[in-house]
């Protein structure tokens, strides 16, 4: 029954992988720009967000695992559960986890720098020219990701020379579970410090994308994202184009179709004329074809398809805003209750002993977790919709130095460098993410998911004690419960000891990751107040750009046509002379 239990877990996780593959290789196909596709950037990038994605929801996993080695109704662990087999599921757990965290860190400081320069090399040196080869490549991106490398090695070596705080758990106060938490192995600190420093940089942009993309993200949705098709912005542009024409033939007509007659400053607002009339058209075009206009007859029935199921999308925008005002205020509840009830406050990270205010979210899942797997569909759908927020963030404020845009985020125009460079923070936000949902979000069911225990003390043969017909002995496992049979039955899940772990060692990391979750939870009060009272405005230069670059793809793609019917005729005509040379001869 153990191994059937057992098995079934894996299998639902190795279906979610297999899922996070497709979800991944969508997510890459809309995003990329179709004509600079790179099949190396291509699976880097869905390797890298399946395994991001696959290290966030081992979690459900690994409470799925410890918590089927208890009766939540009776307070004891299973007849099957010996030490030696949960020290062996532990064991399992905690090789995974090693290797997802030490997969994701490889992914983000050298696989994709290095795939980022050897893309970046192939754009600079041609593949015709003769100073193209393959091994120059490769030692020109390896040469750049050396830097890299070394950034690794003093982050490891800086981890296992580093002090941790022997005694941040209070003093003698008989939390062992606390005292457990302080590793002795200098392999294991400089792991939990390099953890706990991708964490803290993770955390910085969970802060500021993730925050404004759970804001944005419903607000969407419920208002629509203005249109190029909407009747003002049509009727507007179509002013703008009358009165740009008719400046035009005012200037024509005053030299008589000799520019040359004309004044610098009216040659200068001609050109501009021109210019400026080609973007109205290609606006105007790009109006017509939204709205169904001059469109073949599937195009116009999949138009009228999304008309139908627009009452639909408000809906969704409605259900995912009151689900992220859920998580937000899930949030605040945990942060003010280790605030206000950590055992040790900054001494040790702000751990929290047990939960003392109620969590919605906490609740659910703990008892969704009851009945496995509804709590991983439920865990699942927040962490998509939390991923999907973040995505949204990066593609609003788009990838920046200060103030200053490197590049923007966009369905069917990112270019391959763009998503190297947002996949790498896709990775460390989902290391922060990973912190938020098992720390902040759903603390007790990250720990220890429905466990319970036997308040009561061991018979006098060491045996399991009794609670039967006695409810009210039966008390959720916790930190800070020290009894015997607490001990005995209570197992904490592998993601909340390394999470812990790195507070617990490190309490500069606690504090940071403490106080950073008030200003997430205040950045999105303030994305959400300014998108909601702020009206949708069509973003003409977005457009614009977007109309550009459709028709230098038409031009291409009609140039690339004639260049192929042009050799074909050469090429026939090849043929045919060729046949009335043979039959000559």
């Amino acid at each position: 029954m153990a191994l059937l239990q057992t098995s079934l877990i894996w299998t639902v996780y190795a279906i979610v992988v297999t899922i996070l593959v497709a979800v991944a290789s969508v997510f890459i196909y809309v995003y990329q720009t179709p004509r600079d596709r790179c099949p190396s950037v291509t699976l880097t990038c869905i390797v890298a967000i399946t395994t991001l994605l696959a290290t966030v929801l081992l979690v459900p996993v690994d409470v799925a695992l410890v918590s089927s080695t208890t009766y939540p109704a009776l307070g004891r662990r299973k007849d099957w559960a010996t030490q030696s087999e949960v020290d062996m599921m532990l064991l399992c757990l905690k090789v995974t986890y090693y290797f997802l965290y030490s997969l994701d860190a490889i992914l983000c400081l050298i696989v994709i720098p290095f795939i980022y320069f050897w893309y970046e090399e192939y754009e600079e040196v041609a593949p015709e020219s003769e100073e193209y080869s393959f091994g120059l490549r490769v030692w020109t991106a390896f040469r750049y990701t050396i830097s890299f490398i070394a950034i690794v090695v003093v982050l490891f070596l800086v981890g296992f020379f580093v002090p941790v705080a022997k005694d941040g758990y209070g003093g003698g106060d008989g939390l062992d579970y606390f005292k457990k938490l302080l590793t002795e192995s200098r392999g294991e600190r400089a792991l939990t410090f390099a953890l706990g420093l991708l964490i803290t940089i993770g955390l910085c942009l969970y802060v500021l994308y993730t925050s404004t993309g759970l804001a944005l993200f419903p607000i969407a949705l419920i208002k629509g994202s203005s249109s190029v098709a909407s009747p003002t912005s049509t009727a507007t542009t179509a002013v703008q184009l009358g009165s740009n024409r008719e400046r035009q033939r005012q200037l024509e007509g005053r030299c008589r179709g000799n520019p040359g007659l004309l004044s610098s400053k009216d040659r200068r607002e001609l050109d501009t004329l021109v210019r400026e009339e080609r973007t109205l058209i290609r606006r105007q075009r790009l109006a017509d074809e939204s709205q169904g206009k001059d469109q073949s007859r599937p195009t116009r029935l999949w138009l009228k398809i999304e008309a139908i199921f627009h009452p639909f999308r408000l809906l969704s925008g409605v259900i995912l805003l009151f689900i992220a005002l859920i998580i937000w205020i899930s949030m605040l509840l945990t942060a003010v209750d280790k605030a206000k009830n950590s055992l040790c406050k900054q001494r040790c990270g702000y751990i929290l002993g047990h939960i003392n205010v109620f969590n919605p979210v906490n609740w659910v899942l703990v008892q969704s977790a009851k009945v496995f797997p509804v709590d991983y569909v439920i865990f699942t759908i927040l962490v998509l919709f939390l991923f999907s927020s973040s995505i949204v963030g990066v593609s609003a404020v788009g990838i920046r130095f200060f103030w200053i845009r490197i590049f923007q985020i966009r369905k069917g125009y990112t270019s391959p460098q763009a998503l190297l460079l947002s996949t790498a923070m896709l990775i460390l936000i989902m290391l922060a993410l990973n912190y938020s949902t098992s720390m902040i979000l759903a603390p007790q069911y990250a720990t220890y998911g429905p466990q319970t225990f036997c308040d009561r003390e061991l018979n006098l043969s060491g045996n399991q004690p009794d609670c039967s017909g006695s409810k009210h002995l039966i008390k959720p496992c916790s930190e800070v419960a020290d009894s015997l049979s607490a001990k005995k039955v209570c197992t904490p899940s592998v993601a909340s000891t390394f999470l812990n772990r790195v507070t617990m060692n490190f309490p500069f990391f606690g504090a940071i990751f403490f106080w950073i979750q008030f200003a997430f939870l205040g950045i999105y009060l303030l994305v959400m107040a300014t998108a909601l009272l702020r009206s949708p405005k069509l973003d003409e230069q977005q457009l614009d750009e977007d109309a550009e670059e459709e028709e230098e793809e038409r031009l291409l793609a009609s140039t690339r046509g004639r260049i192929d019917t042009s050799w074909e005729d050469i090429t026939s005509r090849l043929r045919r002379q060729n046949d009335v040379d043979q039959v000559r001869a």
